[in-house]
């Protein structure tokens, strides 16, 4: 029997080097291969590189010649995976040089194992930062890699990523020879937890500023605490957008997974203050009804930017004056919240970005805006309802609100409430509301299904339903209407501390679901 030949034995070593790129808004994973075998010296780029990765071969020469370390003076190919990823900027640029440098046995392949490397390389070796780091590191980080090399500028940003460990270096020089072993890589700092002094002033414009005003109090309360989508509705001057734009004051602080990802997202469009802290605030954004849909999605020639409806992720989206946005506009709103993402194309390239805001809009009543000597047609203004209709099926409070009647300022009659002392109980309500549903991986009753609150609601008495039943046979509640009352009905009982909605409770969701007043 003949004998199968041993193969043959490489001249060079193949190497093997993690990175990320940013593509859009979102970071992903990236492998290269480099090796380098006999022939003319040449460096051979393969993966779906973009033209400044295209660059990189006069970059990454200059960089290592003046980093006193030697070119290879052989043919090097170098192959980026996925080839099915578009690989733009020039995030790959110190793993390309890494990858080459173990290629020809500057470097042994055991002192990058497991590790990411991201980062810019200028013709003089210096490590320049990157956009975007935070994305890049989480990509990493969700690869299994659990150790991250990047320039030192871009060190504080790196180390917000949990799970991972992050050196820095500032030249190229200065990382080969903390990956010898022959000097330390920079580390971050170990700083102490900031503690939040009790007096600190919330965040945003304060509830105390408005006088009266009961109903609409009370429904930014429940939708604060619940994380519901809110319609304030009624005539220009009737305090809509003052009660919208004190949504901020009331609301709790981002958790670490979700201050994360809205932090990721924001350093991947270069927003992420400097400083190495994560973004703790609900984001806010308020586009006007001018807005384009390019500026209200993404948008870009080049890499697709977010545009204001994924930059509220995780946060608030306020259409103010709803019923003058264009249908279109309406429509894709309506289709990006419903789904929770939205895809961009933008010149051949495709993007998606995530999009699970809270939905809080103003509008009128009615075209002509005078509830109190409305002339308009029934079919004028069934034509405006539908309008709004795409919008509103995602409400769970839908509230009605005539012209406040005047106060005198500083009236004692009528006591105000400040933003912190709302902002306590809507923090006590969202601890009960993440308790229920921690096994559904729910933190608000707005994300709660259909068979999970029958299920949550099993203990509760048979004729507790009775009042939703009547309107169900009545046809005022839909199937769907009927879902948000009970989801609304939760957050009434957590904000007044009932283990489950009693009839009371029910009783105010329906009212708030179907804009009907509350008189309290």
């Amino acid at each position: 029997m003949q004998d199968i030949p041993e193969p043959r034995a490489r001249t060079r070593p193949r190497a093997l080097v993690h990175s990320a790129v940013l593509y859009g808004a979102i970071g992903y994973h990236i492998e290269i291969e480099a090796y380098t075998s006999p022939g003319r010296t040449a460096i051979v780029l393969n993966g779906l590189p973009d033209g400044t990765i295209h660059e990189v071969r006069d970059r990454i020469r200059a960089a290592i010649i003046n980093s006193g370390l030697t070119w290879p003076d052989r043919r090097a190919t170098v192959n980026i995976l996925p080839a099915s990823v578009p690989k733009p900027g020039s995030s790959l640029d110190l793993a390309i040089a890494v990858a080459l440098l173990v290629a020809s046995e500057q470097l042994s392949p055991d002192a990058i194992a497991n590790t990411g490397i991201i980062g810019e390389v200028g013709l003089d070796g210096a490590l320049r930062p990157v956009r975007g780091m935070l994305a890049l590191a989480v990509a990493a980080s969700r690869a299994g890699i659990r150790r991250l090399l990047v320039p030192a500028a871009n060190l504080p940003e790196a180390a917000l990523t949990p799970g991972i460990t992050v050196h820095a270096a500032r030249t190229l020089a200065e990382l080969v020879d903390g990956l010898r072993g022959d000097t330390a890589l920079h580390t971050p700092p170990t700083q102490a937890p900031a503690v939040e002094p009790v007096s600190a002033p919330r965040p945003g414009r304060d509830l105390a500023d408005i006088a009266g005003q009961p109903l609409g109090r009370r429904a930014l309360e429940l939708a604060a605490a619940g994380g519901h989508h809110l319609a304030l509705l009624g005539p220009p001057g009737s305090g809509g957008t003052m009660l919208a734009e004190r949504l901020p004051s009331i609301l709790p602080d981002l958790d670490d997974d979700a201050a994360l990802e809205v932090s990721a997202l924001y350093s991947a469009v270069g927003m992420l203050p400097p400083g190495g802290q994560l973004l703790r605030r609900p984001p806010w954004q308020a586009p006007h009804h001018t807005v384009t849909l390019a500026a209200l999605l993404g948008s870009g020639s080049g890499p697709v930017r977010p545009g204001a409806l994924p930059l509220a992720h995780r946060g608030t989206l306020l259409l103010n004056a709803a019923d003058r946005f264009p249908a279109s506009t309406i429509r894709a709103v309506a289709d990006a919240l419903h789904h929770g993402t939205i895809s961009v194309t933008r010149a051949g390239r495709r993007v998606e970005f995530p999009t699970r805001a809270q939905l809080i809009l103003t509008a009128a009543q009615c075209p002509c805006s005078d509830p109190t000597n409305c002339d308009c047609p029934p079919t004028v203004r069934s034509r405006y309802r539908r309008r709004l209709a795409r919008l509103l099926d995602l409400v769970d409070i839908e509230v009605t609100r005539p012209h406040p009647s005047p106060t005198p300022p500083g009236d004692p009659a009528m006591p105000v409430e400040p933003s912190r002392a709302v902002a306590q109980r809507v923090t006590q309500a969202r601890t009960r509301a993440a308790a229920r549903w921690s096994a559904h991986g729910w933190r608000t009753n707005a994300q709660a299904s259909r068979d999970a609150l029958r299920h949550a609601l099993g203990r509760v008495p048979t004729d507790w339903f009775a009042p939703l039943q009547h309107r169900i046979d009545s046809g005022s509640l839909s199937p769907r209407d009927t879902i948000r009352v009970l989801r609304l009905a939760f957050t009434v009982a957590d904000l007044s501390g009932h283990p489950n909605p009693t009839a009371e409770d029910l009783t105010e969701a329906i009212w708030l679901r179907t804009g009907q007043e509350v008189t309290r």
